[in-house]
């Protein structure tokens, strides 16, 4: 049986935490910056964390 490979995209997007968390960035932070209000730009700079209803789709991906 081969092993089988995580998706390239996901292992350049999500990390683990310690707990066993998924880490993420968020979205509409990398261009088109001229629209957004300076606060939009700064709450999006924070990481957040994936959440419950996505956990299935991201482990999978990342074969965890």
């Amino acid at each position: 049986m081969p092993k089988v490979k995580t998706k390239s995209g996901a292992k350049k997007r999500f990390t683990l935490t310690g707990s066993g968390k998924v880490k993420r960035k968020h979205a509409y932070k990398s261009h088109i910056l001229t629209k957004k209000t300076t606060k939009q730009k700064r709450n999006l700079t924070h990481s957040g964390l994936v959440s419950s209803a996505d956990m299935n789709r991201v482990s999978q991906m990342l074969n965890i």
